[in-house]
């Protein structure tokens, strides 16, 4: 009996789905159409590159991709499927197989990391490939109204959908568990979370699991227990590559930055093509002041990240700065204006980032003159706006003003950088070490405490409003702490659930609803995945009338 008359091939209607395949040889293109083309497919676009394919995926919402790994000059398949994910280009219910002849561990770690459906490993047999449709596409439907919840980030709803679905779905209750516990986690149920993961344990060891609860300690502040049970993990499953990012930021924490490096190479050594982890190597090795190795991982982020979606800018100016480290500012200037080129248009704040690495390479390389001048330059800059970049940015700022001389323009930055994570004790330390570099040591604790007061004041006061029922002074009194430190995660937050309470005890107000949306999506691009998001937007949807349409998805992505 042929393979695709068996029974499954009642159980899905393959000829009503949309198909794409992606390959650069034509001959396998046109092998892979033939074999959809026995399960009754109709509707078949093909592609011959990653760029193509990107197209296609622009104009069409495909049920099933199948996409080489290697297809030449440009993207390659798992650029390709990391795109598609960043840019939700895909359906929560859309099958993305990875098909390819590479069997190499960081090929497969590489493709694995984006999550394909399945990896297929070439020459792929009719029989086979009907075989993991099926069981994709069956999974796909349990899972298909839990990711849309996902997506829509309403994470709480996604998580009593998981329940439902383990009580008809036992096949796929380890699955439904581990997404569960993720959504517990999002939605700031730490111990829920903690009773899936020792739910799944129960049943068998699975390293996710104990990753999760490992993770779970970290955010606890629990960093040696977190450590151990990081490396627990990797002794048991050296693949298990979230680990080590994980065990990384333990080390971090805790105050072990050698440590932290050590573990950063080896990962990138394990699974050497994601562009995020060569740039937070490159990035560790240079606040180390390892030039060599920093210089190797930049150098490889750029070359990976050249048809990547995940490509940035930060390789260029890590690199200009290991140049200028190295007494070369003339390929330290040269990478500047290549990510001028490159990235100009989409990065606003580019130009401003450039001129501090340029300042810097001038002093790092011995150039006082010219690093002087891109000081005065910055300094002018700053006086003309009250706008203030990230707190990256801002500390490298502080770092080149203090380092030409300047002094009050340095100061200011790192108390606004205080005053807007005024909880975060790691980045209190760095301050504090950049104003120790500047022989500021003393006078930098005394203005860190006093930032981190002003901060504390300015949120407690509109706290105290709305504790003694003052609803409409406490909404007031919150925009504007939002409008002095609008990158300030817990005002943001204090200042939703000030604009909630109001509208539960004063009836829904469209106007205030759309607000607390506006400020959600901010906190929510400063710092994702924090615990108290999930609570407010499920907290907003109770409050919006039947009769009132409901919007989060379109809330989350403003």
């Amino acid at each position: 009996m042929n393979a695709f008359t068996t029974p499954a091939t009642d159980q899905v209607d393959w000829a009503s789905k949309t198909y794409l395949v992606v390959d650069d040889f034509v001959g396998v293109r046109q092998l892979l159409r033939e074999a959809l083309r026995s399960l009754g497919a109709r509707t078949i676009d093909q592609a011959a590159s990653g760029g193509e394919a990107m197209g296609l995926l622009n104009k069409t919402r495909y049920d099933v991709v199948l996409c080489d790994f290697n297809l030449g000059e440009g993207k390659n398949g798992q650029q390709v499927l990391e795109e598609a994910r960043m840019r939700n280009l895909l359906q929560p219910s859309s099958v993305f197989l990875m098909v390819s002849a590479e069997k190499s561990v960081e090929s497969v770690m590489g493709a694995a990391e984006h999550q394909p459906d399945a990896y297929l490993v070439k020459p792929i047999t009719e029989g086979v490939l009907l075989s993991r449709l099926n069981r994709v596409w069956r999974k796909k439907q349990v899972f298909s109204l839990i990711d849309q919840a996902y997506v829509e980030k309403d994470y709480l709803r996604a998580a009593r959908l998981c329940d439902e679905q383990v009580v008809d779905n036992k096949v796929h209750e380890i699955d439904l568990l581990r997404m569960k516990a993720r959504l517990m986690e999002k939605s700031g149920e730490p111990g829920k979370a903690r009773e899936t993961y020792e739910r799944v344990l129960a049943q068998r060891e699975y390293q996710w699991a104990r990753s999760g609860l490992a993770k779970i300690r970290m955010a606890d502040g629990e960093y040696e227990q977190a450590r151990q049970m990081f490396q627990t993990v990797i002794a048991e499953n050296r693949y298990y590559i979230d680990a080590y990012d994980q065990l990384a930021l333990a080390y971090q924490n805790l105050g072990k930055h050698e440590e932290a490096l050590g573990i950063l190479e080896r990962a990138a050594k394990l699974s050497p093509n994601s562009v995020p982890r060569q740039r937070n190597l490159g990035q560790a090795c240079l606040k180390l002041g390892n030039i060599g190795m920093a210089e190797k991982a930049f150098r490889k982020c750029i070359s990976i990240g050249e048809y990547s979606i995940r490509k940035t800018p930060d390789a260029y100016l890590g690199l200009a700065r290991v140049c200028g480290l190295k007494n070369d500012p003339k390929e330290a200037l040269q990478l500047l204006i290549a990510a001028q080129r490159e990235f100009g248009a989409d990065h606003p704040d580019l130009e401003l980032r450039t001129k501090i690495t340029e300042g810097l390479v001038y002093h790092e390389s011995g150039d006082y003159r010219r690093a002087r001048k891109a000081g005065d330059e910055l300094e002018a800059l700053l006086q003309s706006t009250s706008e203030r970049p990230d707190v990256t940015t801002c500390l490298e700022m502080a770092t080149l003003l203090f380092a030409v001389g300047c002094k009050e323009a340095p100061v200011d930055l790192l108390c606004y950088v205080i005053r807007n994570n005024h909880d975060n004790p790691l980045l209190h330390d760095d301050v504090q070490k950049i104003f120790e570099k500047a022989r500021m040591g003393e006078e930098g604790e005394g203005l860190i405490r006093g930032a981190r007061k002003e901060a504390v004041d300015l949120m407690n006061q509109g706290v105290l409003l709305w504790k003694t029922n003052k609803l409409a002074e406490a909404v007031e009194w919150m925009r504007n702490a939002r409008t002095a430190l609008p990158h300030n995660a817990r005002i943001l937050f204090n200042s939703v659930q000030i604009l909630v309470s109001h509208m539960q005890q004063r009836g829904y107000s469209a106007e205030l609803s759309e607000e607390a949306h506006v400020v959600l999506a901010t906190v929510d691009r400063l710092q994702p995945g924090q615990q108290r998001f999930a609570q407010l937007m499920e907290q907003l949807m109770l409050l919006v009338p039947k009769e009132e349409p409901v919007a989060l998805a379109e809330a989350a992505a403003v």
